[in-house]
């Protein structure tokens, strides 16, 4: 069975790869995972919803459609409490189009640059949408954390240098891929998928 990644981010499909085939979404030689890459007639998707639900799902049912085969799309942001929310769905553009990790976060810390310890609280969001046949379920995981100070770290991608995970001391970007994935938005998000997948109510063929 062939699964497309509703994605052309190199960083997020090597995770959610290694997410899906560790959780065993993916494990076995009865599954190709595919990028969107793989299909020439398959553009870019525009991610104009409002919501991480609404562009998950846009990027399912598109890729699942232009490809003819089951879709996986994640939609996943950092939202801060004290920034009311922000960047949210626009995470991977805070810094404007083009805008790489680094300028990102940077940006983010200057913004928080005066706020209190207290009141740095923010959480990862993130939401897998898959589209199988026309039809489209989505599963949502995420984690809470607060944002320190400067970045520490070297591993993860987007705002993990700077994510303190909740009862924790180092950021994302401080631990291993196994050590992030138990406990990552993303992970869960794929954790509530098998067990659907367990459950029955949803098939992947």
């Amino acid at each position: 069975m062939d699964i497309v990644l509703a994605s052309r981010n190199k960083k997020k499909i090597q995770e959610l790869k290694m997410i899906m085939e560790s959780s065993g979404i993916a494990a076995g030689e009865s599954v190709n995972i595919l990028t969107a890459d793989s299909f020439e007639n398959c553009g870019e998707v525009i991610e104009d919803g409002l919501t991480f639900e609404e562009n998950a799902m846009k990027k399912a049912l598109e890729i699942a459609a232009c490809s003819g085969l089951t879709a996986v799309a994640d939609d996943s942001g950092l939202e801060v409490d004290a920034l009311d929310g922000a960047p949210g769905v626009y995470s991977a553009r805070y810094a404007g189009e083009g805008a790489d990790d680094d300028a990102n976060f940077r940006k983010l810390l200057t913004a928080m640059k005066n706020t209190p310890e207290s009141s740095r609280g923010a959480r990862f969001v993130c939401c897998i949408a898959v589209a199988v046949k026309g039809k489209v379920m989505t599963f949502r995981g995420h984690v809470e954390g607060v944002i320190g100070n400067s970045p520490r770290g070297e591993n993860g991608f987007g705002y993990d240098p700077i994510f303190f995970p909740e009862g924790h001391d180092r950021t994302f970007a401080e631990m291993s891929d196994m050590e992030k994935h138990a406990m990552s938005h993303r992970g869960r998000a794929l954790e509530a998928l098998l067990q659907a997948i367990k459950e029955g109510t949803l098939s992947l063929h």
